[in-house]
């Protein structure tokens, strides 16, 4: 067995990130940008009004202006100002030629087709966008590598971006393995248990924005399961196993891996829960073999699945880690790392109930995972924990 750290590693040295691709922007939201982007024109493009208004030459803001035309926004008709003349002018619509200033409305009096400012702090060119104001054509508009929110987004349309080359998010595969599991909704059997664990992982990949799932169901048969798994290699990029990763008579998803060329990079892990681990790869597809019990399967997730799955799409872990004050005592046993589902709330973190692996009732509740170190034993009331927030 390997620590935790140990296998961390492991996973983080074998992935390949994902080959860039070209989406258009409207299905870039949230991936990472693969390469820089410069502008084609300049934004605006023209002299541009910020406010309702007047537009008039500063020079003559003292004299009784004579209204000549109006610009809207968007019209494709310019005027020109001379001496003595005003426009009236909307939020967005281009500078008459020879305006150099906006009024707002609110500060002139009219009558009569005449204009008077009333307006003693007016400044030159206020109100007025200058063109470029946004980006100038040919500056850098945004780096690869970065996070395309949703202002990314707005201000890559803003500035004329249909098409741009983003890392993708990886497909995923969930077998669930298991002759006894059966459909919720449906009657339970004699031995049967209700079927969670594709649930929870298609909504914990749902939530990070990854939808493109294969969900696959084998029975506790070898020749089964190879040919699942081999079908699921060829439509992912990653395939998650639940149940069978163990060493019982009817666990066969390390023969099954063996029989599809996997390459094993580990098995079994020392923590609690999710001790039976396994992490291989084919190529540059990653294959987690993950416990059957509904803990340990989500434990397993967000420490091992979550953040190779950012890693293959150049993204950010969306755990995060931070410091808490521990709520009560706790004891385990020397040599493996616990990972408790609990409760924070105003810096202090409470392990919750029911810790077993099987039991998800207190998953639901949880907040976070506490995370306790292999080697020590005793956690006392008030000692400082690391702890991991679930991004939910």
């Amino acid at each position: 067995m390997i620590t935790v750290t140990e296998a961390k590693t492991l996973i983080s040295s074998h992935i390949t990130p994902l080959h860039s691709t070209m989406v258009r922007l409207e299905k870039a939201s949230g991936l990472i940008l693969a390469k820089d982007i410069y502008a084609g024109y300049d934004i605006p493009a023209f002299r541009q009004s910020s406010m309702d208004g007047y537009a008039i030459k500063f020079a003559d803001r003292a004299m009784e202006l004579i209204l000549a035309g109006e610009m809207a926004a968007g019209t494709d008709q310019s005027i020109t100002l001379i001496k003595g003349e005003a426009s009236r002018i909307f939020t967005g619509a281009p500078l008459p030629i020879g305006a150099d200033t906006v009024v707002m409305q609110e500060k002139v009096s009219l009558g009569g087709g005449y204009i008077v400012l009333q307006d003693e702090k007016l400044q030159p060119g206020a109100n007025v966008r200058d063109q470029g104001a946004e980006i100038k054509s040919g500056d850098l508009a945004m780096k690869k590598g970065t996070l395309l929110s949703p202002a990314a987004i707005g201000f890559l349309a803003g500035i004329g971006i249909l098409n741009l080359e983003v890392f993708p998010l990886p497909k995923i595969s969930i077998i669930v393995t298991g002759k006894e599991l059966q459909q919720p909704g449906l009657e339970l059997g004699f031995g049967q248990v209700y079927e969670s664990n594709s649930y929870s992982l298609s909504a914990a990949l749902k939530i990070e924005g990854l939808v493109e799932l294969n969900i696959f169901q084998a029975n506790d048969d070898l020749d089964q399961l190879t040919q699942i798994l081999d079908e699921a290699l060829t439509l992912s990029d990653v395939v998650l196993l639940t149940g069978g990763v163990s060493v019982g008579d009817y666990d066969f998803v390390l023969e099954a891996s063996k029989n599809c060329g996997i390459e094993q990079i580990f098995h079994k892990v020392k923590q609690k829960p999710g001790k039976p681990l396994f992490f291989g790869k084919k190529g540059t597809k990653l294959i987690f073999g993950l416990p059957g019990n509904p803990s340990s399967v989500l434990s397993c997730y967000y420490n091992y699945v979550l953040p190779g799955i950012k890693q293959l799409s150049q993204q950010a872990d969306s755990v995060r880690y931070i410091q808490a004050k521990l709520a009560k005592d706790y004891k385990k046993p020397t040599g493996l790392s616990h990972f408790l589902k609990g409760s924070y709330e105003n810096g202090r973190v409470s392990p919750l109930n029911a810790q077993e692996s099987f039991r998800l009732s207190s998953f639901a509740l949880a907040n976070c995972l506490i995370c306790l170190e292999e080697e020590k034993e005793d956690f006392l009331t008030g000692e400082t924990v690391t702890i991991m927030m679930l991004p939910h």
